[in-house]
């Protein structure tokens, strides 16, 4: 018979997050605590023996769990246990759009040697840029073609099978400091010199289009959680503190966590303080910016625990909103039942609707007591030649400069729009230029605060269910259509 290794669940109480009567397991989730980082056994036996199961992690001592067993074990808990429920450990990446990638590669000759041509990407001033991704595409419909990163010179060779290629389009995506470059129809050799346009700061983007540069004052009074990859140390933020609620990670490890710099990105979104020409302004610079990192270090997704944990100390803390700009796997009743309990403490979450290319809404934004933000962009918010003008599609608002972007995801759970298309923010190398829904939600985030720092008779109000209904109720006023439609807008753009 085959072996089937333990796998991660999460055990919660049989309603809500903690368990305050026995009925609710509320003892065995205390024994459990009791437990964490040790093998426990349960106290009933299936076919006469007593199968482990290991607890890694708790978010209470009367509350949610993550355990490791076998599926012998979760029989055993099933019946000796029913005040408790289990569900298994699901997993959100980050909400960013993708970038261009080839899936076929250029096959060389049979028996021969693939050809390379070895293109220069270089900055105006001539300076070469190192790290960036050349992406060259022969069938662009079904991502034929060759990429490769640039050295030190600046130099990226394309196994492309021949010494001058004509290609139907070719990306330039460089990490930092430059928008990204787009060439469609060209033919390209060795002599080839690829220049993307540099970052400038005195430039307005889709975000600073709609929200301008607010004084540093902006959001004053309201304290946002961004749970997200981590924010790093940068010039143009102000970090409250925060916690990293990975398992088996440093709580206090809540700064970047050595990927693309996400979190970090999304945090200047909201509440970056820098000035033009050396550094870029927030939404709402003045909230109060506190930092859960639940994407584990050089990790791509985030557990569902990880999430519950940070949602759960984020109201604890204080947080008014609460930013994720993450999503696309599995519905899962532990975080239903942690934005429900965020809301019922007077928080709101936001979260990003996903970018595959108009599907339906992903998950937590589906989820009802989340507001879920899709991205839109304008035209002419981003320079001549830059790749941001593939994200460009209809339908277009009453504004026909306005679109909804290509890669957001749409339906009747969407709540709110907000611009994620070619958003110049922070990363912890500097700043760049990122699209997604995950863009667009915490530029609704800092928009909400900047509303809600303005009434501080909804700011003032007990924190439970009457007031995030009111703070919704007051963003819902200053909400306005910008003529795409609810399933791809909800409500619209808050506050431009």
């Amino acid at each position: 018979m085959a072996v089937i290794k333990p796998a991660r669940y999460l055990v919660l109480p049989a309603r809500d997050l903690t368990a305050n009567v026995a009925s609710q397991g509320r003892d065995f989730l205390l024994k459990m605590s009791a437990a964490v980082g040790k093998l426990a056994t349960p106290k009933f036996t299936l076919g006469g023996t007593a199968p482990q199961f290991k607890v890694l992690d708790s978010v209470h001592e009367n509350g949610v769990k993550l355990i490791e067993a076998s599926p012998e074990s979760l029989a055993v808990l099933r019946t000796s246990e029913p005040g408790i429920r289990i569900v298994p450990e699901v997993f959100y990446r980050r909400a960013v759009a993708p970038r261009p990638a080839v899936i076929q590669k250029i096959k060389a000759a049979a028996g021969g040697v693939a050809v390379k041509i070895t293109v220069t990407v270089l900055a105006p001033n001539g300076q070469p840029i190192k790290g960036a991704e050349v992406v060259a595409f022969t069938n662009f419909a079904q991502r034929a073609g060759a990429q490769a990163t640039t050295n030190a010179a600046g130099k990226a060779a394309l196994a492309l099978g021949a010494n001058s290629k004509k290609l139907e389009r070719i990306f330039v995506l460089p990490a930092t400091g430059f928008w990204p470059l787009m060439k469609s129809n060209v033919t390209i050799n060795s002599s080839t010199v690829l220049r993307p346009t540099p970052i400038d700061f005195t430039f307005a983007d889709c975000v600073r289009h709609f929200y301008g540069n607010p004084a540093l004052t902006v959001g004053q009074g309201v304290k946002v959680g961004i749970i997200d990859s981590g924010v790093a140390s940068h010039a143009d933020l102000v970090l409250n503190g925060g916690l990293n609620t990975v398992t088996g990670e440093s709580p206090t490890a809540f700064g970047d966590n050595g990927t693309e710099g996400h979190g970090t990105h999304v945090a200047g979104i909201v509440a970056a303080r820098g000035s033009a020409p050396s550094g870029m302004r927030g939404v709402a610079p003045g909230v109060t910016l506190r930092s859960y990192r639940v994407f584990g270090q050089g990790a791509d997704s985030a557990s569902n625990f990880a999430i519950v944990k940070a949602i759960d100390a984020a109201v604890a803390d204080g947080c008014d909103c609460i930013n994720m700009s993450l999503g696309g796997g599995d519905q899962d009743p532990a975080t239903d039942d942690a934005i429900s309990a965020a809301r019922a403490a007077g928080t709101v979450v936001f979260a990003a609707n996903g970018n595959d290319d108009r599907s339906p809404v992903s998950f937590p934004a589906a989820f009802d007591l989340c507001l879920a933000v899709a991205a839109m962009g304008r035209k002419g918010m981003f320079p001549a030649g830059a790749a941001t003008q593939s994200r460009v599609a209809s339908p277009f608002g009453t504004d026909p400069n306005d679109f909804v972007a290509s890669f957001s995801n749409i339906g009747s759970d969407t709540d709110l729009i907000g611009p994620g298309v070619g958003v110049v923010s922070t990363v912890p190398a500097g700043y760049a230029i990122m699209d997604g829904t995950s863009m667009a939600c915490p530029a609704i985030t800092g928009a909400a605060a900047r509303v809600l720092s303005q009434n501080s008779a909804v700011i003032g109000m007990p924190r439970d269910q009457a007031r995030s209904n009111a703070i919704i109720s007051l963003l819902v006023s200053n909400t306005t259509p910008r003529g795409f439609g609810a399933i791809f807008e909800g409500r619209g753009l808050i506050g431009a």
